[in-house]
């Protein structure tokens, strides 16, 4: 497996926003260097509840070189789990150990950086369904939430999958399918974004 990227990324803290600023981003060199590399699921501990795991499709290179899920600037990751109430204000990327108190997780369908998702092989998918749906198996998560129409289809071989509930489970997991957050994805607006995981948050009982 790639070996993991330095962190470069950093935040200040911003006490009177309750929240972080973004501070120092990384470099082009920073960036250039995280081609490949992984990042580590974030997951509560063995046992704990786990009510929805998120699930990106690779990590960008910002992901990479920062450590962060969905940190790349203009993701509309962050914005939609506080405005859907999953999260009780917008947490910034490099808050993410703090999603495991909420009962929730992020992976990927693919482990491995690129600058875009074009890159990967369909191969990659497969292989990265397969490992997925050991996740599932492994931390039974109430809900799977992957984040991509596309990713959906390519993995798991449903290649007329569409956004929102999905009729067949994974391991034994509910599975729901939500638009890429991606600043990218102009066909979805952060409102349309919000409201889907909102949908979601009411499906799995939070």
């Amino acid at each position: 497996m790639p070996p993991q990227s330095r962190r470069s990324g950093r935040y200040q803290r911003c006490p009177e926003r309750g929240g972080y600023d973004r501070h120092v981003a990384p470099s082009a060199a920073d960036l250039k260097a995280a081609r490949n590399h992984t990042i580590p699921d974030v997951l509560p501990a063995p046992g704990a509840p786990l009510h929805v795991l998120f699930c990106g499709i690779n990590p960008s290179l910002y992901s990479a070189a920062t450590g962060w899920h969905f940190a790349r600037p203009g993701n509309r990751f962050w914005p939609a789990l506080a405005r859907s109430g999953f999260t009780a204000r917008q947490l910034a990327p490099a808050e993410q150990g703090l999603l495991p108190g909420y009962g929730l997780g992020i992976t990927n369908v693919v482990a491995r950086a690129t600058a875009q998702a074009s890159e990967l092989a369909p191969a990659e998918f497969r292989s990265g369904g397969e490992r997925l749906v050991q996740l599932l198996a492994d931390r039974h998560p109430h809900i799977l939430a992957v984040a991509g129409v596309t990713a959906y289809r390519a993995a798991f071989g449903f290649p007329r999958a569409v956004i929102g509930p999905q009729p067949a489970p994974l391991a034994g997991t509910p599975v729901w399918v939500l638009p890429n957050p991606s600043g990218l994805n102009a066909h979805w607006t952060p409102e349309t974004i919000a409201a889907e995981f909102a949908a979601l948050r009411a499906a799995a009982g939070q």
